[in-house]
């Protein structure tokens, strides 16, 4: 028996693969505890105790970015935080700290380092966040998402995925999705995501192309996120508009073309599925989403759009194009499935069964 404590959250692709991770655990160890450290503000907040995760939170610590007051208080408030998590590591027999990145894992690594227990860590991103990098100064036990990750004793493990990607049956999911969102069993579908919290040029985009692709003789199921600016929905045939997708695994099964961001769970996800993609990287922070896709679309499985030139016209004269080359579409479902890995989950779970046993 042994006590657990995930750490992680923010977005997706911090909280799949934690997920993922845990609901492994709790199947090839029933009788041990499994204990989650998040936010209060984070996708978590709603997830982890979805899933049957108890949820400990701590307060958001933000690195400052510039020389202010904020800065001032950082100490004082990290060392807050750090001893919040100590506490819970004694009060609660951790045995082992697995972090995920975002604003709550560096308190935790640094209080598994101040307890003298094993941390791992999983890094989902081809350019590593900075609390990962901090976490991989004091471990050996470091899971990388993509090959070639530049972090401090990182090992490839892929991406966890969640047990209803891993096996899924895209026949029978498809079959299974065309029923549940209404679609055409005749008609390609094209599966559009913004991420957890919506991308706006995506959004917009869509929205006003959206014509453009049913022309072209597809339909499309268009995942908006938590977006501030609520999309119209126009009620047009072949055009489902949802803002969170709790079937996502039916959506994927429909799903003959991606269209999103390349956040590492949808690079991941389509790759293991071999489904083809478009991705149009997210414009702001370090460039890791276009280094997440990098793999796909060297083998030929993806293209990349920039966020400014996702345009109506871009879809009008690339897209669309695209979308009538069915050949091609499939030339690159092929291509795609070249990249991906199912075992990701299985992977990381052997590597922190692999820090416990060196403690």
């Amino acid at each position: 028996m042994t006590t657990y404590l995930l750490a992680g959250g923010g977005t997706a692709g911090h909280v799949n693969p934690l997920l993922a991770v845990a609901d492994r655990l709790r199947e090839r160890e029933p009788d041990s505890t499994i204990l989650v450290l998040g936010t209060k503000e984070g996708l978590e907040a709603r997830l982890v105790p979805e899933r049957g995760y108890e949820l400990l939170t701590i307060d958001r610590v933000p690195m400052p970015r510039r020389p202010d007051a904020k800065a001032l208080e950082f100490p004082r408030a990290l060392r807050g935080t750090i001893d919040a998590v100590r506490q819970i590591i004694v009060d609660r027999g951790v045995e082992v700290v697995v972090g995920f990145g975002g604003y709550v894992s560096a308190p935790a690594y640094l209080a598994a380092r101040a307890e003298n227990i094993p941390l791992v860590i999983h890094e989902a991103n081809a350019r590593p966040g900075m609390a990962n990098r901090l976490g991989a100064m004091f471990t050996g036990f470091v899971g990388v998402a993509f090959d070639g990750t530049k972090i401090r004793g990182g090992t490839f493990v892929g991406m966890p995925l969640r047990r209803e990607i891993e096996q899924l049956d895209r026949f029978e999911a498809r079959r299974e999705g065309i029923r549940f969102f209404g679609l055409d069993a005749s008609k390609p579908t094209l599966l559009v995501t913004g991420g957890s919290s919506g991308a706006r040029s995506i959004n917009e985009t869509m929205s006003e192309s959206v014509t453009l692709v049913l022309g072209a003789g597809w339909q499309v199921i268009h995942v908006t996120g938590e977006y501030r600016d609520a999309l119209p929905d126009p009620k047009l045939a072949g055009y489902v508009v949802v803002k969170y997708m709790d079937r996502m695994d039916l959506a994927l099964g429909v799903a003959d073309l991606a269209l999103g961001r390349s956040g590492t769970s949808t690079v991941a996800e389509a790759a293991a599925l071999g489904i083809p993609a478009v991705f149009v990287p997210y414009p702001v922070g370090n460039g890791e989403q276009r280094l997440n896709a990098r793999g796909p679309v060297a083998a030929g499985g993806a293209v990349v759009v920039s966020d400014s030139a996702f345009t109506q016209e871009w879809v009008a004269e690339q897209l669309v194009p695209l979308l009538r080359d069915r050949a091609t579409i499939a030339e690159m479902a092929v291509r795609m499935a070249t990249t991906g890995a199912l075992d990701g989950t299985d992977r990381m779970v052997e590597l922190i069964g692999r820090a416990l046993a060196s403690k």
